[in-house]
């Protein structure tokens, strides 16, 4: 069966995801939508010119709308980094301008009969990934955010780099918002096997700042943006994961963005990833703590939502 995605914005981060894809092998075919025409076309191009130089074929078009009837996966990246430079340390401010253009894209890609996984990674995720939802009209279970599945990433590279060994050993989860107010979930983390909260028990690890590693993982995304002026390669990997997981019907466990019904709201939580998108849900184990930080991280992503649509009447 030929896989097909589309995606949304050709800038920093869908450009990456799209390389990744090709390189990979991921897709037969990828359908690339951009309203700046010139640098979508130079994308395009230089995609075409790298296939004769790798080990699989992937046929990449600029395309319209009507071209994702038939798509397994759309993934949205667009975004700003004009409105983001302008409070660099708030996903919320690029909200005015991913709105706009999730009024402007949903109605067609809704009107192209689309029916497969939206993705979305546009910011800020939670929010965009429930408008997404809503003017769409796909089933929740089709419409996930990337959410807290790179942040989750972020929390592993800095308990490997405390712990000198590598992230993949390092399992676990950061919850909630995509943003300011998420945590790690201390709960769940383990290291080689262990809960990490045995090893500090321990005193193998006298040094171990759970604190600080919550506040390296939440601030790694600034530091990034602070430092090139833009986010592109932990994002696009996270992306291509997701993808990956609902190609292959995976059943894989991910912290994605997705509506957790008991707080109303989309958020970063663990589920099940498929063929149709959330399979199922998780029911973590929280802490006390954990729940009321996952609770106030909910409050925080509905009020900020009011106040930016209030704003942008």
């Amino acid at each position: 069966m030929t896989r097909k995605i589309g995606i949304l914005a050709s800038g920093h981060v869908g450009s990456t995801i799209a390389h990744q894809l090709i390189i990979e092998g991921t897709t037969d075919s990828l359908v690339m939508i951009d309203p700046n025409v010139k640098k979508l076309a130079a994308d395009v191009l230089d995609f075409q010119d790298a296939q004769a130089n790798l080990d699989h074929h992937t046929t990449v078009f600029a395309g319209h709308y009507a071209d994702l009837a038939d798509a397994d996966i759309v993934v949205s990246g667009f975004g700003n980094i004009a409105e983001a430079w302008k409070t660099p340390t708030d996903r919320f401010a690029e909200f005015s301008y991913s709105k706009q253009y999730v009024e402007a894209s949903a109605p067609q890609l809704k009107a192209s009969g689309f029916h497969g996984v939206l993705i979305v990674i546009s910011n800020p995720c939670d929010v965009i990934t429930s408008l997404f939802q809503k003017m769409t009209a796909l089933p929740r279970n089709q419409v996930i955010g990337t959410g807290t599945l790179l942040d989750s990433a972020r929390m592993k590279r800095a308990t490997a780099a405390a712990l000198d060994i590598d992230p993949r050993s390092v399992d676990g989860y950061s919850l909630g918002e995509h943003g300011n107010s998420q945590f790690v979930a201390w709960s769940t983390v383990r290291v080689l096997g262990e809960p990490i909260k045995k090893l500090l028990a321990s005193g193998q690890y006298p040094d171990l700042d759970l604190d600080q590693i919550d506040h390296d993982a939440k601030m790694g995304g600034h530091t990034v943006f602070f430092g090139k002026q833009y986010t592109n390669y932990g994002i696009s990997a996270a992306a291509v994961r997701l993808i990956k997981a609902i190609l292959n019907d995976a059943h894989a466990e991910l912290p994605v963005s997705n509506y957790y019904e008991p707080l109303d709201t989309y958020l970063g939580y663990p589920a099940i990833i498929g063929k149709q998108g959330i399979v199922k849900q998780l029911k973590l184990e929280l802490t006390a703590q954990e729940q009321v930080q996952l609770k106030k991280s909910a409050d925080f992503i509905k009020s900020k939502t009011a106040e930016a649509l209030k704003n942008a009447e």
